[in-house]
């Protein structure tokens, strides 16, 4: 099954909500997040459109350490 289609408020909602991201900062139209996991800080970047592409998605969950299937069920939610 694919990757949903969502805007970035909605991926940045998801990671903050269901996995314990935090805002760090924002530059022009894109948003750090980040959380510690065993003493290392784990960085992501979400671009701030309104229709994040699915490749874009899948290397921001990626940087995330979130599996895709583990992102589809949080966005069901």
């Amino acid at each position: 099954m694919p990757l949903p289609l969502l805007s970035g408020k909605q991926i940045i909602k998801i990671l903050v909500k269901e996995f314990g991201f935090a805002m760090s900062r924002q530059k022009g139209s894109h948003i750090s997040l980040y959380k510690f996991v065993g003493g290392h800080k784990i960085v992501t970047v979400v671009p701030d459109h309104r229709q994040v592409q699915r490749g874009t998605l899948r290397s921001a969950l990626r940087l995330a350490r979130v599996t895709e299937e583990e992102f589809e069920v949080a966005a069901k939610n």
